[in-house]
């Protein structure tokens, strides 16, 4: 089981109802199912009801029937006191008179308490509303306390409801709220809200669904924030509009869930992320940077973490990677024409003629090599001005050899082979290294004497050496110092491994030379290795990278959520299990995240001195961008957290 709050996880539904239009006792009863089969079946947290659930929306002029006030109230007193054994937020919409005005209504309430009334601010009065004819706006209140339910509660559009045992802070707002130049959700965020309700009554026409949903995903991006929208259902009169009881819960941009004409009454749920949302406002540091003054109230609370068996959100194995294959094609495409126009640029304003590339027959030099091709293609320039050089070592396999000398070729280039094995066997004689001893020295003179060479050829044809490194190499600090750690322009820089390799086969997929294609795919599954020990007996690569540091696919992981949401190892680690379920197990990913935690800080030295190279996503390691950090930097902290787990 996995306590929620441990992690800062809030589960948070909404709920349509089936309602009786003009019977509050129907429509309590209708809520009231719904919120127990809700707290029973999920354990949900929050949970948000339409506008004016609780006498219907399209009630019109009954509104001003003081029955159906009176018997709105007395339901909803009714409703608190029946619920009141439940550790759940509840937000249900009404009509309440006060100040000698109607106002339509959000009314949140928690264990038989009314935290709080939030009234609407923006009353539509346009095409098929006629909201004005019934409904004051919150800026006409006069007062801000009201009796309700036998209770004193606050009475404005200005409330924040904030949980003591976590950091859930909730703002309201109502249905056209959202729809105003600046909605009200945007001044409780910048004022401490990370969740928003928004109870609505948003009516069915053509289109409209889709710009609803682009509505709450943009609000809940620019507020950096959870965002639950819950439209009125079918059960409203359908004299003139048809409801679709439209749900979304959104966070951060991100759509969690979603649901539109339930056939019945029904509820969606999903877990938001406050730790998320509130590393992002930290990091992105202009996201106070013009606070309106404004006077909020807050009224506090107290929810208690439920044990829950998994999580109600999607968790990506593969951040980097889109799941859906139109999206990820885009994103390839995306990405290459970046990788390309930064290449091209820079070639056309250093005016450096030609480049320099080394090819292993590996994915990364691949990709750079087609990053190569597409930059000249750009600037119109010859493919022979690509100087493609394969360098044969002692780990060069046929494999990889033969499928680098076969591309070069099919893509026209200016293809160079220089052996550097009597180099290398010299360069061991010069400084004392016994050739048989296969140790780090072995390894890295071999990718010096690589750079060395692309490098100098470059001196020679005036030309730039294009670094193929990635991302994730970059991350574990899995290239030699001063050797392909080096170059002159870093295309991949900021491409993680597994991302590269979909990269590769976008480009197979895409291309019309039947021969590339089949180049590129065996790439694509080759062993991933720096082929710098011999191969086996039998010819094959025997020095195979993730044998030795671990799942590229796990460290990819890592890194995204380290980087990007700031998270600590422990829910990394919690992330990890439910995302790899079945593939790899807890010990494994344990032992992997030390692995990486260990590398990430002893290697930061090679990322403060990294060459320039076009940023492509959110996450990049340029000292000069994304990632500053002293090379000397402690990892004693996140490892305590791994050893603990």
């Amino acid at each position: 089981m996995l306590s929620l709050q441990q992690y800062s996880y809030i589960r948070v539904g909404t709920a349509v109802p089936d309602l009786h239009i003009g019977d509050p006792s129907a429509n309590a009863a209708s809520i009231k199912q719904l919120v127990e089969a809700a707290v029973q079946d999920t354990q949900v947290q929050v949970l948000v009801f339409p506008e004016l659930c609780l006498t219907g929306y399209t009630c019109a002029d009954l509104f001003l029937q003081h029955k159906l006030l009176t018997a709105a109230a007395a339901e909803l007193e009714q409703l608190v006191a029946d619920l009141a054994s439940y550790d759940i937020v509840v937000a249900v919409g009404m009509p309440i008179a006060a100040d000698n005005q109607l106002f339509n209504t959000a009314v949140v309430f928690h264990q038989g308490r009314i935290l709080g009334v939030v009234p609407k601010t923006y009353i539509p009065n346009y095409n098929e509303f006629y909201e004005k004819r019934w409904f004051s706006s919150s800026l006409t209140r006069l007062s801000d306390m009201i009796t309700l339910a036998g209770q004193t509660v606050p009475f404005s559009q200005n409330l924040l409801f904030k949980d003591n045992n976590s950091e859930l802070c909730i703002g309201v707002e109502l249905c056209e709220d959202l729809w105003t130049v600046i909605p009200p959700s945007s001044y409780h965020t910048l004022y401490g809200a990370n969740l928003i309700l928004n109870l609505s009554a948003s009516n069915e026409v053509v289109a409209k669904g889709d710009y609803r949903r682009d509505l709450v995903k943009q609000q809940s991006a620019r507020c950096m924030a959870g965002y639950v929208f819950v439209s009125a259902g079918q059960s409203e009169s359908t004299t003139d509009v048809v409801f679709g009881g439209h749900s979304i819960i959104s966070e951060n941009g991100l759509v969690l869930d979603e649901l539109i004409f339930p056939t019945n009454s029904a509820t969606i749920v999903a877990d938001l992320d406050i730790e998320r949302l509130a590393n992002d406002r930290r990091k992105f540091n202009s996201y106070m940077g013009n606070v309106e003054p404004r006077c909020y109230t807050t009224v506090n609370f107290s929810l208690q973490s439920p044990a829950v068996p998994q999580l109600r959100r999607p968790v990506e194995a593969y951040p980097f990677v889109p799941s859906r294959k139109e999206e990820r094609e885009h994103r390839c495409r995306e990405i290459f024409r970046i990788q390309a126009t930064g290449l091209s640029q820079r070639l056309l304003k250093t005016g450096i003629p030609k480049v320099v590339v080394g090819i292993s027959g590996g994915l990364d030099s691949t990709l750079a090599l087609l990053v190569c091709v597409a930059a000249l293609d750009t600037l119109g320039k010859p493919r022979s001005d690509i100087i493609a050089v394969t360098m044969p070592g002692f780990g060069t396999t046929d494999r990889t050899y033969n499928n680098a000398l076969q591309l070069m070729q099919e893509l026209g280039v200016d293809l160079r082979e220089i052996s550097i094995r009597e180099a290398c066997l010299q360069h061991f004689k010069d400084i004392g290294h016994d050739p048989s001893v296969l140790d780090t020295t072995y390894e890295n003179v071999q990718a010096r004497e690589r750079t060395q060479i692309l490098m100098d050829l470059a001196n020679k044809s005036s030309g730039l050496v294009v670094g193929t490194g990635d991302l994730s190499e970059l991350a574990l600090g899995w290239a030699t110092f001063n050797g392909d750690h080096m170059s002159m322009y870093a295309v991949n820089a900021s491409i993680p491994k597994t991302l590269v390799r979909f990269l590769v086969e976008w480009y197979a997929d895409s291309t019309d030379n039947a021969k590339v294609t089949h180049v590129l795919r065996d790439v694509s599954n080759t062993p991933v290795s720096p082929e710098l020990l011999p191969p086996n007996q039998a010819g094959q690569i025997a020095q195979k990278t993730e044998q030795i540091i671990g799942s590229y696919a796990l460290h990819d992981f890592f890194l995204y959520n380290m980087l990007r949401f700031g998270y600590t190892p422990a829910k990394i680690f919690l992330l990890a299990c439910l995302a790899f379920a079945g593939e790899y197990d807890h010990a494994t990913i344990k032992s992997y995240l030390k692995i990486f935690y260990s590398r990430f800080f002893s290697q930061q030295f090679k990322r403060s001195c990294l060459p320039d190279g076009p940023k492509v996503g959110s996450i990049a390691l340029s000292p000069r961008g994304d990632w500053r950090m002293p090379s000397d930097a402690s990892a004693a902290l996140w490892l305590r957290d791994i050893a603990n787990l």
